[in-house]
């Protein structure tokens, strides 16, 4: 065994539970088999799948804190209460708007999507002698399919895009402000879609399927997947998520003899970068991944959240949360809505026989000041897109938003506001001081995007040079690195926050490419099914 410890700021993590009156007791969970997480939560709200009779239904309350309770508003909930209650059979999936915290989508058994919006003056009152419970409407009905609505999901960067998994074995994306058809349908798969995603940006979904297949969409052209690669080799239910920006996805599953495992692919052909076994229980794995790079485990049936940290293409484990009450359901919380003050780096919502807990991830500091290293920006509640941008082809970057001063600006650009830096004595051997300047652009066949305007960063005249290149800049992908050997930590972290300005422009324009390349895919497939009918009529 090593006796050398990998150097990690989170390897201390520990996952806290809420009190009880901090949680919900009272809850009636949906009894649906339907693999689903149940529960799905906003920065201001959570949505539960619930046990109703005469129809589906699910409950909307106020989102619970793991430290403190919410001011009037009781913590066990009386036996009736305010449901969203229009679907004819039971509510299988919802989701958050991520661009609006009090918008909810519901997919269910009866084939029909529902988008509801939540009032704050719904939850006055709750549990008082006066009180009279008054159902959700909701404000859009779509006829989305015939057959039973799996999973429902918002689209991350073009508002008012939502993207609906049925038993028709097709996913469709629709405009929400036109719901009369859909704007766009993805086939392909030969037997029950069991999870889908999009990337950052939403210009590539993956999906999982019954059939053991990993699935690459472009999701505005439609039609069959780009890529399509054999992914976990047991039929039990399979989830996938992506990486944050990382180019990779996460998928688990079951072997052909049913053991449980976690694997990467990276996304330009769908190859399996790492698969690892994890144990041998039957419950389904849910996947969360955090933009700290970090991905937590949780599988349906146990106890305990596992957790590791992603680095070199490989995942180092930290620790495991423990509990003696299996978990039902889960759903991780916006990053945007963390609790800073509290160093809490992420936030579960558990369902688990009649309750709901929220458990908090906390790295151990002492420390009354903002932790800039344990807080990159999160994904920003302002849209990118509008709907009809997006189905139009147009791409934008993900909006990310500090959680140090709430400053949104676009993913291009760096979170750090670097402080002036103090002026010290230039090196003797240096040449006269210059003021940095970006490298000059890559020729590449297509046109680099037009970078996101930001402030200018002024250096101080004594300020040292940065070295010339001794050689021309390569065609292959380059990741700039940040000098290290600077005297003063100002000016270091002034080229850091440049360096990471040019290197987010960098991958900016290799996803424009990879996303040109996939589109052409799309159109030889497409060309190929049209000439194969041609020949068949």
């Amino acid at each position: 065994m090593s006796r050398f410890v990998r150097v990690s700021k989170y390897r201390h993590v520990f996952g806290q539970t809420a009190k009880k009156e901090h949680g919900y007791e009272n809850v009636k969970v949906s009894g649906s088999a339907w693999d689903t997480n149940l529960v799905s939560a906003s920065g201001r709200y959570i949505s539960v799948n619930w046990n109703a009779s005469g129809g589906g239904a699910f409950a909307i309350l106020p989102l619970p804190s793991p430290f403190a309770a919410i001011p009037n508003f009781p913590y066990k909930l009386p036996d009736v209460i305010p449901l969203a209650r229009s679907h004819t059979g039971p509510v299988l999936d919802t989701d958050w708007s991520p661009h609006n915290d009090s918008i909810v989508a519901s997919g269910g058994e009866d084939g029909k999507v529902m988008i509801w919006k939540v009032e704050s003056s719904a939850f006055e009152d709750w549990g008082q002698d006066h009180w009279v419970p008054e159902d959700f409407d909701p404000v859009a009905r779509i006829d989305a399919s015939p057959r039973k609505i799996g999973q429902v999901l918002f689209h991350p960067t073009a508002s008012n895009v939502l993207a609906s998994a049925s038993s028709e074995h097709t996913v469709k994306l629709w405009d929400l402000a036109d719901t009369d058809r859909p704007r766009s349908v993805l086939t392909g798969h030969n037997d029950t879609i069991q999870c889908l995603a999009f990337n950052p940006t939403g210009t590539l979904m993956v999906t999982t399927c019954r059939d053991k297949k990993l699935r690459l969409f472009d999701p505005r052209a439609g039609g069959d997947a780009v890529r399509v690669t054999e992914a976990h080799g047991g039929i039990k239910g399979a989830r996938v998520v992506w990486m944050g920006d990382l180019d990779k996805i996460v998928t688990t599953g079951f072997s052909k003899m049913s053991d449980r495992q976690v694997s990467i692919w990276e996304t330009g052909g769908l190859g399996n970068v790492k698969t690892m076994t994890i144990d041998q229980s039957a419950g389904v794995i849910m996947p969360f991944w955090s933009d700290n790079g970090i991905l937590f485990l949780a599988g349906k049936g146990d106890g305990n959240i596992r957790y590791y940290e992603y680095e070199s293409d490989s995942l180092f484990a930290l620790a495991e949360h423990k509990s003696p009450d299996p978990q039902r359901g889960m759903c991780f919380l916006p990053r945007r809505a963390l609790s800073v003050s509290d160093c809490e780096i992420a936030r579960a919502y558990k369902v688990s026989g009649s309750s709901v807990e929220p458990i908090a991830f906390i790295v151990p500091r002492k420390a009354d000041s903002f932790q800039s290293d344990i807080y990159p920006a999160a994904a920003s509640s302002e849209a990118s897109l509008s709907a009809s941008e997006f189905f139009a082809g147009k791409t934008a970057t993900l909006k990310l938003v500090s959680l140090e001063n709430g400053a949104v600006f676009n993913s291009a650009q760096s979170t750090f506001t670097p402080p002036a830096p103090a002026p010290v004595s230039a090196p003797t051997h240096a040449p006269a001081p210059t003021a940095f300047s970006a490298p000059p652009p890559v020729a590449k066949a297509v046109t680099m995007p037009t970078p996101v305007p930001q402030t200018p960063v002024v250096l101080r005249s004594e300020s040292a040079p940065m070295p010339r290149p001794a050689s021309p800049i390569s065609e292959s992908p380059v990741i700039l690195t940040p000098p290290t050997q600077v005297d003063d930590e100002g000016k270091t972290t002034v080229l850091e926050a440049e360096v990471d300005r040019l290197n987010g422009e960098l991958r900016a324009a290799r996803e424009k490419i990879r996303n040109m390349e996939l589109q052409v895919e799309g159109l030889k497939a497409n060309a190929r099914k049209a000439a194969q009918a041609l020949m068949e009529a």
